[in-house]
């Protein structure tokens, strides 16, 4: 049932997906709205809220570890040196309003707040398509923009030390299950192979499930791909993969990533169809 805080998004009548705005969540899990649980349109699950190996991953969202060292990710925070450190910085992204909502997807204002200051202002806008009966993309696509009058930077784990962590941007947590997803492009296989990589999209298969993530601007392609899988299986883009991200006063940094949720595991030549479907949409 759709709520006016959790709005349901449908893709042909069929929900594949639920959207909710104002979690109720500790300081520590840096709230944030997600959406949770997505699924493919047979119905299987593809998204994980607060597992027990990291319950501050959240569905699908955007989670920054590290603005101007405010931690908009939840959890530890690696601190150079020292690695992960419990502290007492952790923001909250607030749900604003809704611009538009429909049932195939929405567009929405966030303040991006901590320490009592708003530090980022985003628009979020979040669309779902259908794109063949056993596929559908989810359009996601955010701007942030820094309202404060002084320069914001954002970084990460890898920026501040720790050596392929460069997580922090958009990030899908799918679902674990008893055998670790693949993972492949249009010519690599593998996590390692994958991991830091640039590439045109990125494709986790489970039990009866493949997701392949593109970006969907020349912008957005130039980041490299967070990937796991053997630890927990997740995928998302860095924001700051070698050096901290500036924001200066006024200034908004807009990404878009487009995710192909399909039934089964798809060849590399149809994810690449797919893909090439849904961006152009």
């Amino acid at each position: 049932m759709t709520t006016p805080d959790s709005p349901v998004l449908r893709v042909a009548g069929r929900p594949v997906g639920r959207y909710v705005t104002r979690p109720e969540l500790p300081a520590r899990l840096s709230p944030r709205p997600y959406l949770h649980p997505v699924t493919t349109l047979a119905g299987t699950a593809v998204t994980e809220l607060s597992p027990a190996d990291h319950i501050h991953h959240l569905g699908v969202g955007v989670a920054v570890p590290d603005v101007e060292g405010h931690n908009f990710w939840g959890g530890r925070t690696y601190v150079r040196d020292q690695g992960p450190t419990e502290l007492d910085n952790h923001g909250a992204q607030r749900h604003h309003s809704f611009q538009l909502r429909d049932p195939d997807g929405f567009v929405e204002e966030l303040r991006w707040v901590a320490a009592g200051t708003e530090l980022l202002r985003e628009r979020r806008t979040v669309a779902a398509t259908e794109l063949t009966g056993a596929a559908w993309a989810l359009d996601f696509t955010f701007s942030l923009t820094n309202v404060t009058r002084d320069p914001l930077s954002i970084g990460s784990p890898a920026t501040n030390g720790r050596p392929g962590a460069a997580y922090g941007g958009f990030f899908w947590r799918a679902r674990k299950e008893q055998h670790a997803p693949d993972v492949f492009t249009v010519d690599r296989e593998g996590e390692e192979a994958v991991h830091g990589t640039r590439a045109d999209w990125v494709a986790l298969s489970g039990a009866g499930w493949t997701l392949v993530f593109a970006g969907g601007t020349d912008r957005t392609r130039r980041d490299p791909w967070f990937v796991r899988a053997d630890e927990y299986p997740g995928v998302g883009s860095s924001l700051a993969h070698e050096a901290r991200l500036p924001v200066p006063p006024g200034e908004t940094v807009v990404r878009r990533i487009v995710i192909v949720v399909a039934d089964g595991r798809l060849p590399r030549l149809e994810a690449t169809a797919l893909v090439r479907k849904a961006v152009s949409q």
